[in-house]
């Protein structure tokens, strides 16, 4: 895996670590293996290691590391989980997340196809094979692989689609921005009795999910 621009990685991940975004050791570590620069279009590399959004076309964004972070640790996926992903994008997210489920696996559903061919062969050429990624409406959710221990969201629904929150299995978790103008991160806890309970994170600015 190509391991070059480590030490802004580092410097990257000590910021973060400093101001509290993100606590996990665990999401830390990954946080630091993943060389978000491969993700950026050629353009943008140069800022890949600052903490904010970047255009990655298609009228979509790469994630600021910290919310990344932010939503990894809200996860807190177990090292065999597997993992629905809701909007690809660069595979960055993705990217992430498979280094938090070494043994598991990370099914990714990604609307622009253009993006989503994209990432997919980023994440080849950089050896995550624990990845999956199709061209769909996330809405639908993967019904293929389910059920899933987690499931998180990179686009902003109105509310957590149904088939995604229906596909994680009870005593799972949905991490999601919602709302349409003013957005919310929440998590969608599932219990085992089948309810669910919902706690929100602070307000995000996530683009809009497409489909539906």
């Amino acid at each position: 895996m190509t391991d070059d621009r480590t030490d802004e990685r580092r410097q990257l991940v000590e910021r973060l670590e400093r101001r509290g975004h993100v606590e996990n050791p665990r999401t830390l570590d990954a946080l630091r293996s993943v060389p978000r620069h491969e993700f950026v279009p050629d353009g943008s590399r140069r800022s890949a290691y600052a903490d904010r959004p970047l255009s990655i076309g298609q009228g979509q964004t790469i994630s600021a590391p910290h919310m990344v972070g932010v939503m990894a640790d809200l996860l807190d996926p177990d090292p065999t989980d597997r993992v629905l992903e809701i909007g690809t994008g660069c595979g960055y997210h993705a990217a992430v997340t498979a280094e938090l489920v070494p043994e598991g696996r990370v099914y990714s559903v990604e609307y622009e196809p253009e993006l989503a061919e994209r990432a997919r062969e980023t994440l080849e050429s950089l050896g995550y094979d624990n990845v999956s990624v199709r061209t769909g409406d996330g809405h639908d959710g993967w019904p293929e692989h389910a059920p899933y221990d987690g499931a998180y969201l990179t686009c902003a629904p109105p509310e957590v689609p149904p088939a995604v929150r229906e596909q994680v299995e009870p005593g799972g978790v949905v991490v999601a921005p919602v709302g349409r103008g003013r957005q919310r991160l929440v998590t969608v806890e599932k219990r085992e009795d089948g309810t669910v309970e919902r706690s929100e994170h602070g307000g995000v600015r996530f683009v809009t999910m497409s489909g539906g």
